[in-house]
């Protein structure tokens, strides 16, 4: 049997063989462990670093530059020099390795903080023995001892339970400990919340005490459930690496198609093989953006300096970007939207209409509220600089709260009594009671807890009635109700007979709390509804409390519907996908249920972010596109599994953190669209001139400067720059879209062909026309000259893709290094052709003035192409985001109308 909590104690004990006063014999222990193994969880297999690196070199990108590293160390040792070329593609390699190497190999530490919740020891009944020993032998049917501050250690039914509770907020995200009983029947599929008269491994006992029987242990338990989706669940690759993939792959097929053509024709025309060999390496390395990964790194490394500042710690450099990306938020309540801070809403007082609590209290709603904590076990001690320190449960620290707040406290109203006794509360009780002294003498009773609990004198009829109309309008509202009776005595009652003291209490009032939404919440929903971001709440809580806060914040509109964990699992997948968008709230989910949501809008293509704070969130969190965990409330399991953690665990952050990613992505692009345009010119530069007969108009080497120098350096300065701040008026980048949609392959084509056609213009004035006063053309002036041309257009087409708008709009200061490094490589292109002792060295030639005219004239061609592009698409831009705008406006009003 699975579910335990439909079984009987003595059905269960029959089971698994065993005796409450015994337990099981050592002898019976070796025979279960062997059948069950021990109570641990499995590991998972590490990579090994030579497995990682075998993972990376199979990149096609990366097998093209070793091949050309390979066919340039050919050359270099045919002909005795030239060792410079294989050595800086071999080093690009490497590096390249090692960033990719180190991103993934922060390690997850999921499962190794996930077994450190276990207790190490254990009380165990053995041959009728009381036994401390090592969790990990423990086996199912074992009677184990559980008592204030223990750690459960396996799963287990409980045989005795008084006033046992146990904080099971790791598992079921539920504040508030959970009240066991184990004479309770369960039937049916009960969410693990609710079964009552089951404890659950590496859960914390913070009150009472009981006796339980082992019925699963290790994997088998609910938290090693958990731990084998962490294991078993493979992580999908993030949409930043399916595109970066994507653009290598077509990049690479473009680069060995013209290989071949080449190779092909050069071979027809009665080239040689060895000089085929050299255009082919050639063509490699004009192929591969060699710099694109180190860009796409300082523009991630950037973006985590930034979401630092506002509050989000990045685990993972791709998290970065896929935020950015993000449609759909699946958020926890408790914490995040909420404040995780119980909180008194209204109060009543018979005879009298609802009050809020932040209103300015008269008379008898003070003396409510005073009754009310006097009835309270919390203390409050005020530290040195004002502030207050409240310890207690969550309902009673909020009544401390509200007193403190009315210029009250606990210590002030308490010297008119004394403290007589004290019937504790408990969970078949549902109340407390509370016997004090008053100094004018008597004694006053007070009972707090559940209304239904309460042993009240009968009510008249219209009393009756106006208890329950209060009472199902604080329920309505999702506010937790809370009652407090009262009985003036004047003698004292004696504590040996509970059921004397607790009668006939006339009814002071009733107070209703919640966990109220973080003030923030709201307008952070509502800004991601306008980037066009669903958010979506998945709670352990239970509907009507997670719908009303929902609501509160804007998450769940009129047409939108509730799902609870119960309806979630009597639904195939199949109807999940396909019915997915009609639910924004999640309710009283186990931890499968959360992965079968993050993977049904994976499945309709979305980009998920999760957040969560208990183990029961963990491997949500990794399944998750974006898992985010939080700082302050999170276990340390949920951050290891996370890629991001909020250090203030607010729901706004994370919009905040969208924001900056979807500003890193735009600067990922940018690289892509930049990258692209200069290596897909230098290749169409190599195809034509060979086609048309002119021979090489770029070595290796020189192409490898102008790749690292004249793309590179400018291109670092990328990752720091600021994107429109229009961005967030957009909807999210999907999962199967690529960085060439939106229109950017029409302007990288655009931009290829402009570059492409000056350069080519350049390599063939300078190798067959002769300029007024120059020395006759040759082959090193033409290359020289297309040496300028591609390097400088290269460098300049820097300003083209900062924008969508003008380059005479942009603002050059706000990200000054882009300046900076702009100027600097067209200087040291500059010197590289004006000192010919140097220049020698790449193979270029001193070139006269008409030359170094037609290089600067030809090099800015390019940018003004680019401009008259740019007029035309920016009014096809702005009249899309008026339309997207419109469209959110005519959706929220049409959902005001309908309330």
């Amino acid at each position: 049997m699975e579910n335990w909590y439909v079984a009987s104690i003595a059905e269960t004990l029959e089971h698994f063989n065993t005796n409450e006063n015994t337990g099981i014999s050592d002898q019976e222990v070796a025979n279960r462990q062997s059948k069950y193994g021990k109570n641990e969880f499995a590991q998972q297999e590490k990579t090994s670093l030579i497995k990682e690196i075998l993972h990376h070199l199979k990149d096609i990108s990366t097998i093209i530059l070793l091949l050309a590293a390979l066919l340039s160390l050919g050359l270099a040792l045919k002909d005795g020099h030239g060792f410079i070329e294989p050595v800086v593609i071999v080093s690009i390699v490497v590096l390249n390795l090692i960033l990719a190497i180190t991103q993934e190999r922060g390690a997850e530490k999921a499962l190794e903080a996930l077994s450190s919740l276990n207790s190490p020891n254990c009380i165990v009944m053995r041959d009728g023995i009381q036994k401390e020993m090592d969790t990990s032998e423990l086996v199912p049917g074992d009677i184990i001892k559980l008592q204030l501050g223990s750690i459960v250690p396996a799963d287990a039914r409980l045989i005795i339970s008084t006033n046992l509770q146990v904080d099971e907020s790791a598992l079921t995200g539920e504040s508030e400990p959970s009240e066991k009983d184990a004479d309770i029947l369960l039937q049916g599929s009960i969410p693990l919340g609710d079964q009552l008269n089951m404890v659950f491994s590496s859960c914390h006992v913070t009150s009472g005490h009981g006796l339980a029987v082992v019925t699963a242990t290790g994997m088998q338990t609910e938290m090693g459930k958990i731990a084998g989706y962490l294991n078993d669940s493979q992580k999908i690759k993030t949409p930043l690496q399916q595109r970066l993939e994507r653009v290598a792959k077509s990049i690479s097929i473009v680069a060995i198609a013209a290989a071949a053509l080449l190779f092909a024709i050069g071979l027809l025309q009665g080239e040689s093989v060895w000089s085929m060999v050299m255009l082919a390496a050639t063509l490699a390395v004009a192929a591969v953006p060699e710099t694109l990964n180190l860009i796409v790194t300082l523009s991630l490394s950037q973006g985590v300096k930034n979401m630092v500042n506002k509050n989000a710690l990045i685990r993972k450099l791709s998290a970065v970007e896929t935020l950015g990306n993000t449609s759909v938020i699946c958020s926890d309540k408790t914490g995040t939207l909420t404040q995780n801070r119980m909180t008194i809403e209204k109060l009543w007082i018979p005879g009298n209409e609802p009050f809020e609590a932040g209103d300015e209290f008269v008379k008898d709603q003070t003396e409510l509220l005073t009754l009310f904590a006097l009835a309270s076990n919390a203390s409050v001690q005020e530290e040195e600089d004002g502030t207050l320190t409240i310890m207690g449960n969550p309902t009673e620290k909020a009544i401390m709260r509200l007193l403190h707040e009315k210029g009250l406290s606990k210590e002030r109203i308490s010297k008119q009594y004394r403290m007589v006794g004290e019937i504790p509360f408990s969970s078949e009780r549902k109340m407390m009671t509370i016997v004090l002294e008053a100094s004018s003498g008597g004694y006053v009773i007070l009972t707090k807890g559940a209304l239904d609990r309460l042993p009240l004198k009968a009510f008249d009829e219209k009393t009756k009635k106006e208890v329950d109309s209060v009472h199902k309008i604080f329920a309505e509202e999702a506010l937790r109700v809370l009652a407090l009776g009262i009985r003036h005595v004047n003698e004292a009652p004696s504590m040996e007979t509970p059921e004397e003291i607790e009668r006939d209490l006339e009814l002071c009032g009733l107070i209703g709390l919640i966990d109220p939404a973080r003030p923030e919440a709201a307008q952070a929903v509502e800004r991601a509804k306008m980037a066009g971001i669903r958010t979506i709440m998945i709670t352990g809580d239970h509907a009507a409390t997670a719908s009303a806060i929902a609501r509160n914040i804007g998450i769940l509109g009129e047409n939108e519907k509730v799902l609870t964990g119960q309806q979630l699992n009597d639904m195939p997948d199949e109807d999940l996908c396909r019915n997915i968008h009609h639910y924004s709230v999640y309710a009283r989910v186990s931890p499968e249920d959360k992965i079968r949501i993050v993977e049904a809008w994976q499945e309709n293509g979305e980009v998920v972010s999760m957040t969560g704070d208990g183990v029961n969130d963990t491997p949500a969190l990794k399944a998750a596109d974006v898992g985010i965990s939080m700082g302050q409330s999170g276990t340390e399991v949920a951050k290891s599994a996370s890629d991001m953690v909020l250090t203030d665990d607010n729901f706004a952050t994370i919009i905040d953190a969208v924001s900056e990613g979807r500003n890193v992505f735009s600067n990922i692009r940018k690289t892509v669209y930049f990258l692209l345009v200069c290596n897909i010119s230098e290749i169409v530069i190599m195809l034509v001139a060979q086609l048309k007969g002119w021979g090489i108009p770029v070595t290796p080497i020189m192409l490898l400067l102008v790749n690292v120098l004249g793309d590179g350096i400018p291109g670092i300065c990328l990752s720091r720059d600021t994107s429109d701040p229009r961005l967030m008026d957009r909807e999210p980048i999907r999962r199967d879209e690529g960085f060439l949609a939106g229109g950017l392959l029409k302007v990288i084509i655009q931009q290829t062909i402009a570059c492409s056609v000056v350069v080519l213009i350049g390599y063939y004035i300078g190798t067959f026309r002769a300029l007024p006063g120059m020395e006759g053309p040759s082959q090193a002036i033409g290359q020289t000259v297309a040496f300028l041309v591609l390097g400088w257009t290269s460098i300049l087409h820097l300003f083209t893709v900062r924008s969508r708008k003008s380059v005479f709009k942009r603002a050059v200061m706000d990200n000054p290094p882009v300046l900076y490094s702009t100027m600097g490589m067209i200087a040291v292109f500059s010197l590289l052709v004006a000192f010919p002792p140097i220049g020698k060295i790449f193979g270029l030639t001193a070139i006269g003035s008409y030359h170094w005219l037609l290089a600067a004239g030809l090099s800015l061609i390019p940018t003004v192409v680019a401009e008259i592009g740019k007029l035309i698409d920016n009014q096809t831009s702005i009249r899309e985001i008026n339309e997207y705008r419109n469209r959110l406006i005519r959706h929220r009003i049409r959902k005001d109308d309908s309330f």
